[in-house]
């Protein structure tokens, strides 16, 4: 049976965005299989959508896209490789510009394991780099 998994996008403020719900095949997931999995799914809606606004919201910016309130504004409506999101969501996770909190504790690496359960918390926090001077 597979094991759903609710995750969500977090501010640093403590706000959360609206819920992703990601299916895995067992109940044990690493690090790496939860980012790849959310970055596979979101690409894949947004790549299967008709949508008149080529807007994408998603982990990732993709290459050509400009942000805005709602996520990313392509240029022209085309199709997303997720596999580059996915290396690129996995380069933020390395220099910690994106962090994977699970129930509150922050995930130290990619072969952290998570087991799910329906109380288990997740949250993806992206950090933005002040500018200042």
């Amino acid at each position: 049976m597979p094991a759903t998994l609710t995750v969500y996008d977090e501010s640093t403020t403590g706000d959360r965005g609206e819920p992703i719900v990601l299916e895995f095949l067992t109940e044990h997931v690493t690090v790496h299989e939860l980012i790849r999995q959310r970055v596979y799914q979101e690409v894949q809606d947004y790549n299967l959508s008709q949508a008149k606004e080529p807007v994408f919201k998603g982990l990732i910016q993709p290459t050509e896209a400009e942000k805005t309130l709602n996520g990313y504004k392509l240029k022209k409506k085309r199709q997303i490789d997720w596999q580059e999101q996915f290396d690129k969501a996995l380069e933020a996770f390395a220099t910690r510009n994106i962090l994977v909190l699970v129930n509150d504790t922050q995930a130290e690496s990619l072969e952290d394991e998570v087991t799910i359960t329906p109380e288990t918390d997740v949250s993806f926090l992206k950090l933005v780099l002040l500018v200042g001077g």
